[in-house]
């Protein structure tokens, strides 16, 4: 038997943005629940072994009826009050795996991830202990310091990340047991813990896809019902 590839769906966030009086992971998206899209692209993938959904406390019902179709799914878990809170539930529950196993960390609320994105991640685990996915920012990007341009980074260095995150499972467990201890601990990616505490580490970038958008904001619903749309799934 290989080396085992988990997938975890995050979506222990409330869409608090969003507005919509619930997760945004249970609102719908051409006629399918956005968690249920982000939970099928892993599940339908070949090279991916399990799926486990980290869900916001109180909706783990709903979650539940919305991913029971697939076969993949192996256990929906209550999430922290933090995206880092949310991660390391999902590394407790995968306490038993062995460190050589691959684990890839995706937002529910991105429901268009594409196998190629999925595939790049786990081709560049195959070197590397911690992957991103990034897309070039079609924007200049500024360091702002008390409402003044503090510096312009060259746009072409610029990335802005995506998920799925993946990592070598015994690297981000060694990288969130150094930040746990950290008093001072704040991040908002898992590449971003990697990098603050195992720098030694390097972080291998590929490419996302524009269509693998989050959905944050009342006008991403609209994009989102869009590329649902074109997809006529």
């Amino acid at each position: 038997m290989g080396t085992r590839t988990v997938a975890v769906v995050l979506a222990g966030g409330v869409g608090a943005r969003l507005g919509a009086g619930r997760p945004k992971q249970l609102i719908e998206v051409g006629g399918r629940p956005i968690l249920g899209r982000a939970v099928a692209a892993f599940d339908g993938h070949p090279r991916i072994d399990e799926v486990v959904v980290v869900m916001a406390s109180g909706h783990l019902r709903a979650a539940g009826t919305i991913v029971a179709p697939f076969g993949k799914v192996t256990g929906v878990i209550a999430g922290g009050d933090t995206r880092t809170g949310s991660t390391v539930a999902a590394l407790e529950a995968l306490a038993g795996r062995p460190d050589d196993a691959r684990v890839l960390f995706h937002d529910a609320a991105r429901p268009f991830v594409g196998a190629a994105v999925i595939d790049r991640v786990l081709d560049a685990l195959e070197d590397d202990a911690a992957v991103a996915v990034g897309v070039p920012s079609p924007d200049t990007v500024v360091v702002v310091s008390d409402g003044l341009v503090a510096s312009m980074p060259p746009r072409e260095t610029m990335s802005r990340f995506q998920t799925p995150q993946g990592f070598v499972l015994g690297t981000i467990r060694k990288a969130y047991e150094i930040a746990l201890a950290d008093p001072e601990l704040a991040a908002t990616d898992d590449c971003g813990i990697v990098h603050r505490y195992l720098p030694e580490v390097p972080i291998r970038v590929v490419a996302g896809d524009d269509r693998n958008l989050k959905v944050t904001r009342p006008l991403d619903i609209a994009l989102a019902e869009h590329i649902a749309a074109e997809e006529n799934p």
